[in-house]
Parts: structure tokens; sequence; C-alpha cells
């Protein structure tokens, strides 16, 4: 005999869309990160405030990617 269909497949897990926040900020690294490059390359020591820059979007840009995740989550 064959199955009745008593069994269900699980839910499929949709992958989050990254949220508009996260994606300013990651913006915000790659262009931080060039202007460092470019400060380095013209020897101004102004490109450390742009890796600091950088550092900081990058943190927000991965705050914001986790909070998504688990705001979908739960």
């Amino acid at each position: 005999m064959g199955d009745t269909g008593g069994r269900t497949s699980p839910p499929e897990r949709k992958p989050t869309p990254m949220p508009r926040l996260a994606l300013y900020a990651l913006a915000v690294c790659v262009l931080a990160v060039a202007a460092a490059v470019v400060s380095f390359v013209q020897g101004s020591w102004l490109g450390v405030i742009w890796v600091l820059l950088a550092g900081l979007s990058s943190n927000m840009a991965w705050y914001y990617i986790r909070r998504a995740r688990m705001s979908h989550e739960a």
C-alpha cells in the first residue's frame, strides 16, 4: 500500500534580506578603506582616521546583520 501522506516536509528557511542600515554601513566601510589607501599613498597620516571609521562602520554592519537574523529566528 502507498503512503497516506501523514508526514510533512520541514518548512524551507528563506535567507533573510540584509537590512538597509547594514548596507549603508558596509558602503561607508568600503569607501573609508579606499580613502585610507589614497591618504596613505599620498603620504598623509589622515588615513588613520579613515581606518578608524572603517572599523566603526564594519562593526555597525555586523551588528545590524546579527540583529536582523535574531529577529527573524525568534
